[in-house]
C-alpha cells in the first residue's frame, strides 16, 4: 500500500491520527469531515495514497465511488437527508486542500444553510459547441 508520511489522510488510514470512521473496506475508508458543511458530511478516501482525480487508478476510483454510495445511502436512511452532494476538488484552484484523492459526501436538508458558489445560468450555445468539439475523442 503506497502512503505519504506527510499526508493527513494517510495518517488517518493508518490509524496514526484519530478520526470518526464510519465505513471501511479493503480499498477505502470513510470518516467524518472535521469541517462539515452539513450534518453527516463525510470524506471517502482510497487507502492507497493518490494525489488527485488525474492520478487515481480506475479501480481505486470505482472503489471510492462505491463506498461513497454506501455512505450516501446511510445519510438518506439514517439521517433523514433530503439529498446528497458528491464533491471532488482536483487542484488548488478547484479548492483541493488535502492532496490525497477524496470524495466529499455532503447530506443535504431542505433548510440547510449550505450554498454552492456556482449559480447555473444559460451558456452561449456556440461556445458550448466549440468546447464540446475540443473535448470529444
Amino acid at each position: 500500500m503506497t502512503t505519504d508520511p506527510e499526508c493527513i489522510f494517510c495518517k488517518i488510514v493508518a490509524g496514526d491520527l484519530p478520526a470518526e470512521k464510519i465505513h471501511e473496506d479493503d480499498e477505502t475508508v470513510a470518516f467524518m469531515d472535521v469541517n462539515p458543511g452539513t450534518r453527516g458530511h463525510a470524506l471517502v478516501v482510497p487507502k492507497k495514497h493518490t494525489k488527485d482525480l488525474l492520478e487515481i487508478e480506475p479501480d481505486q476510483l470505482a472503489a471510492v465511488a462505491q463506498s461513497a454510495q454506501v455512505v450516501a445511502r446511510r445519510a438518506m436512511e439514517r439521517l433523514d437527508a433530503d439529498g446528497v452532494n458528491l464533491l471532488n476538488c482536483c487542484g488548488e484552484e478547484a479548492w483541493q486542500t488535502v492532496f490525497h484523492f477524496h470524495l466529499h459526501v455532503v447530506p443535504r436538508y431542505v433548510d440547510d444553510p449550505l450554498q454552492l458558489p456556482w449559480i447555473p445560468a444559460p451558456g452561449e450555445p456556440d461556445e458550448i459547441a466549440r468546447t464540446a468539439k475540443l473535448l470529444r475523442d
